[in-house]
Parts: C-alpha cells; structure tokens; sequence
C-alpha cells in the first residue's frame, strides 16, 4: 500500500497541521500500540513503549497524545524526558521493552515535530509495519476495559544510562585527556548528555547550543548550521569540534583551523581505523555518496553500495551484507559494531578514536580522500507530474553522463515530502558540473511548464 503518513523517518510535519495534531498523534499512539505489541506481551501482562524526546515546546503535548493513545492499547508506558534519538534505541533493547517511540523533527525548525518508532531490537521499523500501523490508522480508536488500561511512569536514569553506554563504545586503553573540544548540542536533545560524555572521558569540553528553551532547537547552531561551531573552535583555540542536530543522530565536525568535515570524510576516517584493525568487510553509502568517497574506497580494496537516501535504507544494506560500518554525507553513521542505529556522540567517539589510534588530524587522516564537486539543484513539479515519462528529461540526463563519463555521476531524485525533482551532478570540475546540471533542470522545467 502507498505509506500517506509516515515518510522515510517516521511521521513528520507543522505542528497543528495534520497529522501533527493532539488527535492525530492519540490515534497514532493506539494503533501503533495494538500493532507493534500483538503477541509480545504474556496472560494478564502489559506490553511496555519507552518514550522520549527533543526539546521542541510541541513535546509536552504530543507525548501526552502518545501516552494517552498508548494507555487505551493496553499499553504501558515509561517517559524520558529529553534524550537522543539514538538512546531510546539503545534503553528500549537494554530494557527489553516492546517499542521505543521519540518525539522529534530531527534538524527541522522548532515549529515542525514528528514521530518515529523503533522496534524491540533498537532498530527502525521496516516498511511493511509502518503500512500495518497507517492501516490500522484508517479503523476507529478504541479503548480496552477499564482494568486493561495502561500506566505511565517517569525513567530517573535514562540520561545516566545512555552517557555509560556511549563511554563504553570508546576503547578503554584509550582517553581524551589533553583535548580541547567545542562541542555544539543544537539545543536539542543531547544538550545534557554530550559534554557529559566527552568530559567524563577526559576531555576539556567547551558547550555551546546547550541552553534550549523549547523554540531555539536548531536555530543558527548544530550540525545544519554549523558555522557556530567552527568560529567558536577558532575562537576558543579548540582542538577539534563536535556538531550534533536536534535528536543527536546527525554528526559533523570541525578542525582546530575551523575546517568543516562531512559525513563521507568522517565515514572514511573511521573505515581505515577498522580496515588498519582487520575488522572492515565493507561500507554502505546512499545515492548522494560523494563519488571521491567510492574512489577512496577502492583504493584501499574496500567493497562499498550504495542504498537508497536515509539511514534506514543504510541499515537495510548492512545487515543484507553482514557489514557493520556505513553513513550518509548529511552526518548520519552507523556503527553496527557499537550499536544498532545512527548515534552522533558514538560516531564522533570512533573518530576521535581513530584519530588517537592514528595520532593523527583530521585533515591528516582524510588526506587520501578527495571529494568531487558536486551541485544539487530542487526543481518544482506540478501536481501529479511524472518526469519519468518524459524522454527530454531522459536524453539530457544520458548526454551529461556521456560528457562526464567514468569522472562523475548524474542522480535524479524526487522529493518524498514536496513535489521536487532533485538533480544532482557530480564530477572532477566544479564549472562542468554547475553547467550540466542546469542543463538538467532546465530540461524539466521546460517540459513541466
């Protein structure tokens, strides 16, 4: 069935606007609950959910909303407060509960809000249970009998929990000691937890984006905006930066010269850590994975796919493969050998990790990867246009391939949230690749006008 709710990161929009509205989110909390825990739970026991959340102003209404759908499921419900995306995957596996759910838009303004779900394991749901929970969307809300009724309580030590369990995925013959660190919490969700960690591990740590004020997150700092990180690294005479988003999934970091470094450069940091270690099979990318971090790969007789855009697809290439490390270049790492879902604090202990192991900079340890320019161009569609079918968008699409040849890459890619057709061209010089992809969309433009 197509999905009409959730998109490739949980439930996401306006707050106010459908479907992030109290009702809505209620009757999402029921059906996700008669959906997710059927079977899991024994004679006269309740299925538990964990539930946590960014520091959107939003989040105390729809945890509400979700606790009092969940409760008329039949559902147990334990509350974290604020916590990192990656934590409620990591408490709900430890706790060995039936869901986790988080509140958040991620690295969207602060009036956006969303909801995603993980499953038992600590890991995204798949497709094909997302469309079970939208049909179940489509039935009326019910409420079990009185004496069925769910119970919420509040989690103390969640916060402590999660920073134990990301100190515990930094080796222990290692340490920061001697470090000076900048690290940017967005004013989300790891605001009291990342400095924590990286303090506790010996660094001296300088927070900043750290003060949320449920309207903040986001806004100016975190890994979508990181020049606050970098003029403060200078500023501060840093060693080294740490940018997390909103939920603390996201990673970008920057240099004691104030240089910035993706997701693919921080990627590739941590695969020649593992491949130096014996313990790297191979790397998954996506479809917007810098082409020089392929070629990078290779070199170094790495095996490296590509999965569709999102996390959630990385994962799904991973376990297919039995592979353990791989990314997107908007910051999102996944580290299968440390956990079970995109963490910013765990992917930056790996490379700062690495950087030990190496003695190394980050402009040292990435010296051998080169990324190529690339342009990414949205083009708007009208409703219920289907570029596909259209052999101008085709033909200018093959002659820039043509032009470019084995040196660059052409991906076209619609929007999954807006009626955009994104192109994106790739290759060894910036003036070519600007012009073929204006070429491009000047294609759609001219056959969706």
């Amino acid at each position: 069935m197509t999905r009409k709710y959730f998109g490739t990161d949980g439930v996401r929009g306006t707050v106010g606007e459908t479907p992030i509205t109290p009702d809505f989110v209620m009757r999402l909390g029921y059906a996700a609950g008669a959906t997710l825990t059927a079977g899991h739970a024994g004679e006269g026991e309740h299925p538990v959910v964990l539930i946590g959340k960014d520091t959107r102003i939003s989040g105390y209404m729809l945890e509400a909303a979700l606790e009092a759908g969940f409760a008329a499921a039949g559902v147990d419900v334990m509350l974290t407060g604020p916590l990192p995306t990656p934590a409620v995957a990591y408490l709900t596996r430890a706790l060995r509960l039936q869901a986790g759910v988080v509140i958040s838009a991620s690295h969207n303004p602060y009036p956006d809000n969303g909801i995603k779900f993980f499953s038992a394991a600590g890991t995204k749901l798949p497709d094909a249970l997302e469309a079970k929970i939208e049909a179940r969307l489509s039935q009326p809300m019910g409420c079990v009998a009185p004496g069925r009724l769910g119970k919420a309580r509040r989690v103390d030590d969640a916060a402590g929990r999660y920073i134990e369990f990301c100190k515990s995925t930094f080796p222990n013959e290692l340490d920061l000691r001697g470090l000076r660190m900048v690290v940017d919490c967005a004013h989300g969700a790891a605001y009291h937890i990342a400095p924590k960690v990286f303090h506790e591990l010996g660094a001296e740590v300088h927070a900043i984006g750290a003060a949320p004020n449920g309207l903040n997150i986001n806004d100016s700092v975190g890994a979508t905006s990181p020049q606050a990180l970098q003029e403060a690294v200078v500023a501060q005479g840093a060693d080294i930066g740490v940018a997390l988003d909103g939920d603390g999934d996201r990673l970008m970091m920057v240099d004691a010269e104030g240089r910035l470094y993706d997701g693919d450069q921080l990627l590739y940091v941590i695969a020649r850590s593992r491949l130096a270690n014996g313990g790297l099979a191979g790397v998954a990318g996506t479809q917007m994975t810098n082409l020089g971090m392929e070629h990078a790969l290779a070199k170094l007789g790495v095996p490296f796919a590509r999965a569709k855009v999102g996390d959630r697809y990385v994962l799904e290439a991973l376990i297919e493969r039995g592979w353990k490390l791989g990314g997107e270049n908007s910051g999102h790492i996944i580290c299968l050998d440390r956990h079970t879902s995109g963490d910013g604090i765990v992917s930056a202990l790996q490379v700062l990790a690495a950087l030990r192991l190496q003695q190394a900079t980050l402009a040292g340890a990435c010296a051998d990867l080169t990324l190529y320019p690339q342009t990414l161009l949205n083009v708007r569609l009208p409703g219920g246009f289907d570029w596909q079918r259209h052999p101008e968008i085709e033909a200018a699409r093959l002659a820039a391939e043509k032009e470019l040849g084995e040196a660059g890459r052409v991906l076209l890619r619609p929007s999954g949230t807006e009626p955009l057709l994104r192109v994106m061209v790739e290759g060894r010089e910036a003036r070519q690749v600007a012009s073929l992809a204006q070429s491009i969309a000047e294609a759609v433009r001219r056959v969706a006008a």
